[in-house]
């Protein structure tokens, strides 16, 4: 997996929580068991796969940061 910088992880999470809340907001706004809430469903989901992921990254960038910091 890529490395990325801390700006660049908190920028992806901030364009995620962006699309993620305009996904819930429609969400309320489509007709139950239509193919286009199935498929808002899933991208939500997806999106809050990803932030969590970009969150663990995150933590682990901030811990990979502090060891190298004790280390010197």
């Amino acid at each position: 997996m890529p490395k990325y910088c801390k700006k660049e992880l908190e920028e992806a999470k901030y364009a995620i929580n962006s699309t993620l809340g305009k996904c819930e907001k429609s969400l309320q706004k489509i007709i139950d068991k239509s193919p286009q809430k199935t498929l808002l469903t899933r991208r939500i989901k997806a999106l809050k796969i990803a932030e969590e992921l970009i969150d663990k990254a995150l933590l682990d960038l901030i811990s990979d940061e502090e060891q190298e910091t004790t280390t010197r």
